[in-house]
């Protein structure tokens, strides 16, 4: 029994509506099934009827909770509704009284993550009152216009709870699902406030101006009653790696001691293990030995290997055998592992007694080793690689840029501050460089580095892009695993003529549930849990059958023949994808790469060129770039019809290359046109080029954001297979291209059709025009 069990000091201060628990709306439920077709379903509403008539506490406002707490046995009935048997003790969920924070009715995981003692709702370590409350009472706008004025509009987005675990000492991500099935709108005061279109229009435009909202729907006038149900799914991995791969595109993250800190925090997280500990190591091609970190962390278990690297150091073995076998070495207790002597007493005295290697690929190269490691024998084992391969790619990424900023620094303290960031543009900094020795000689040693702002440039923007890259990744995968359950599925089945097991039964019955549901998409989480469970449970039994029944050795050998030796799965899709995905940006960047060369000799210019599921590129051009050459703008006019020639030859040859691809991918093309000269300035702790001013800051707006545009009336996307997208603001940008695009078409390297396009709008960006034409292929 709580003390004092009143609704009201559990409800959140700053909700405004009046609100009632009541059973009302769920008794009418049962009640509407009295006569069901399922006669099941029937006889239980029917049950549920006599005992609601029997007990008439049930009707009406519930003020009380002492009144649930003695009648638990006909709550726990009427719940059924929404809490099946099955599933109440997996399933995360609590009936909360409208917008309140006392769960009257919850399973038993609901109370261990999100309640406490007394059975009221924790405070989320990422939400704050007023936030929940802002979204409760926009919750409530909603349910009114739906169930009152028949107006629906769209699901807000999932909140999430970060909630802690108190029994590892971390916390957890949950994403959290209000269902308002149970939930009434009651209209007081009189008939309901009428809404003419126009302001029914005013309030779907405006969901987040709750004034507006107040204003046209009085909350004294509307009442709540019911209840609702909060259903929470763990999405602990899936937000941790989804941080882990913006933490670590951030730049200098791997030289920064607390940020470090805060990743290695997330890791144990994911792990579930409050003491992991994470160790990071830089290979140095030049110097052909790894670089340690920890020199400003301390954190990697090998340092002192990394300083004593001779022929025969335990890490060198170490190192040889990862690189062989490509695979993370699993160290599940390091006192009796198959390591060399001095590396064990290397990660002992360190206090790791359970560990796990991975080199850090990065293409064909290793640029680096992670390390993870924790007191507890046994808290790493080959379970925990599926989930270190997810995020190793995220490090080799960071480790690699980190390297590369490095280099860049290094470059720049042997030439004062400044390495040659661009043959164009070295001149500047050679003068800027000299102008600050000529101070420090004058005397002023606390002179600073002058800006490097180079203004009245020209920016050149295009990008070749692989249409539906994500698309194809998922359908790769979707395709393996379906193979590798068939497969599976094809030794069972035939295992099942020889012996009968009830294993085999259950374990075809998994194989089948899975097939039928991945036929109809990939989740994520598919492709983790459908390994696991293989290599836990089907796998182990093939091995059985295999020497005791000679006569599944075929089809066993067949399953086994479809799998990479490397990765244990099959990995035929998803390597064809991600060779052709490879074949087209290498065949891009090779071309423009070789373009680029002899465009700088038609006049210097700064170029910059970048990877992503596709290729990108950024050019500009101006008389401040360079030194003591003369600009005129027939130079911009020759490089804009270099890029288009440019942008031709690519679509030409992504084209031929098509047909030799292991999946058959397209390309687009797109040229952002920009006729206002800019400023670019370089960013001394950033070692970059950015636009300099807040009104160039749109071109980058606009630059980042285009190669999602769409046509205005068609929802088309702009960029298409085969054509070459030229998004533009003003009209004299499209005459001059216009004039381009004419001549190429007399030379027969465009379709002579010509589309001019208005753009929807974008976030922050409209008015965008563009211009479409197909390249001849032939």
């Amino acid at each position: 029994m709580l003390p004092e069990p009143t609704l009201t000091r559990t409800t959140l201060s700053a909700f405004p509506f009046k609100s009632t628990l009541s059973f009302e709306p769920i008794i009418a439920y049962w009640q509407a099934h009295e006569e069901d077709k399922n006669p099941g379903l029937a006889m239980l509403a029917r049950a549920i009827g006599e005992k609601v008539v029997e007990q008439t506490w049930v009707r009406g406002p519930i003020t009380d909770m002492a009144v649930l707490e003695c009648n638990c046995d006909l709550v726990e009935t009427l719940m059924l509704a929404m809490f099946p048997p099955a599933s109440f003790h997996t399933d995360i969920s609590g009936a909360i009284a409208p917008f309140q924070r006392y769960s009257f009715y919850h399973t038993p995981r609901f109370a261990d993550v999100l309640l406490t003692s007394a059975k009221t709702i924790k405070q989320p370590l990422n939400i704050d009152n007023r936030v929940l409350e802002v979204h409760s009472t926009r919750m409530a706008y909603q349910l009114i216009l739906d169930q009152v004025y028949g107006v629906q509009m769209p699901q807000y987005g999932t909140i999430t709870f970060t909630v802690p675990d108190y029994s590892i000492g971390l916390y957890r991500h949950y994403g959290v699902d209000f269902n308002t099935t149970f939930l009434r709108v009651q209209v007081v005061g009189g008939p309901k406030p009428e809404l003419t279109s126009e302001e029914i229009e005013r309030l779907t435009r405006n969901p987040h101006r709750i004034d507006i909202w107040q204003e046209l729907l009085p909350v004294d006038r509307f009442e709540l009653e019911g209840f609702h149900i909060l259903h929470l799914v763990d999405v602990t991995d899936q937000e941790i790696l989804s941080e882990l791969k913006y933490d670590l595109l951030e730049r200098d993250v791997l030289q920064a001691s607390d940020r470090l800190e805060q990743i290695q925090e997330k890791l144990r997280v994911l792990f579930g293990r409050p003491f992991l500990q994470l160790g990071i190591a830089a290979y140095d091609e030049k110097k052909q030995a790894f670089v340690d970190f920890g020199r400003k962390i301390n954190h990697s278990f090998l340092t002192k290997q990394l300083h004593s690297q001779d022929a025969g150091s335990g890490f060198r073995q170490i190192y040889r055998e990862l690189w062989q076998n490509r695979q993370p070495l699993v160290l599940e207790n390091v006192e009796t592992a198959d390591i060399p002597e001095d590396l064990r007493q290397q990660i002992l005295s360190l206090g790791i007694r359970s560990a796990i290697l991975a080199l850090l690929p990065y293409g064909d190269d290793t640029v680096g080793l992670l390390e993870l490691g924790s007191p507890n024998i046994g808290d790493l084992d080959e379970f925990d690689v599926e989930t270190v391969a997810q995020f190793v790619p995220l490090f080799a990424v960071a480790v690699k840029r980190n390297a590369e900023e490095i280099h860049t620094r290094v470059q720049a303290i042997i030439k004062e501050k400044f390495t040659a960031i661009h043959p164009t543009m070295e001149w500047r900094f050679t003068d800027a460089a000299q102008n600050l020795l000529q101070k420090q000689e004058d005397g002023n040693r606390n002179a600073e580095m002058e800006d490097i702002v180079f203004h009245d440039v020209f920016p050149l923007h295009g990008s070749s892009d692989i249409r539906g890259s994500s698309t194809a990744r998922n359908e790769a995968v979707q395709g393996d695993l379906i193979e590798h359950l068939t497969l599976a599925n094809k030794v069972l089945k035939k295992a099942a003529e020889f012996q009968a097991l009830p294993i085999l039964d259950e374990l075809k019955f998994y194989v089948n549930k899975n097939l039928r549901r991945l036929r109809q998409g990939i989740v994520s989480g598919d492709e983790v849990s459908i390994f696991e469970s293989l290599k836990t449970e089907v796998e182990p039994l093939f091995e059985y059958l295999g020497q005791n029944s000679p006569a599944l050795q075929p089809v066993i050998s067949q399953y086994w023949s479809n799998i990479d030796p490397e990765l244990g799965i099959v990995y035929k899709r998803r390597k064809a994808f991600e060779q052709s995905t490879t074949m087209l940006n290498d065949a891009v960047s090779d071309y423009l790469d070789e373009e680029e060369d002899k465009a700088q000799l038609m006049f210097p210019h700064y170029f910059q060129r970048f990877k992503t599921d596709g290729v990108e590129y950024n050019i500009y051009v101006g008389a401040s770039l360079v030194e003591n050459k003369p600009f005129d703008m027939v130079f911009l006019k020759n490089l804009r019809l270099w890029q288009l020639l440019v942008m031709i030859e690519i679509t030409r040859r992504t084209a031929a290359l098509k047909p030799q691809l292991p999946v058959p991918l397209d390309t687009t093309q797109l040229i952002l046109v920009h006729s206002q000269s800019l400023s670019i300035r370089f960013r001394q702790d950033e070692r970059q080029f950015d636009v300099d001013g807040a009104y160039n800051i749109r071109y980058e707006i606009i630059k980042k954001r285009i190669d999602k545009a769409t046509v205005q009336g068609t929802g088309e996307r702009l960029t298409q297979p085969g054509h070459i997208a030229l998004v533009y603001t003003q009209q004299r940008e499209s005459e001059e291209y216009c004039e381009y695009l004419d001549y190429l078409q007399d030379r027969g390297l465009l379709e002579p059709e010509v589309e001019e396009l208005e753009l929807e709008e974008l976030q922050g960006v409209k008015g965008l025009l563009a211009l479409r034409v197909k390249v001849r292929l032939n």
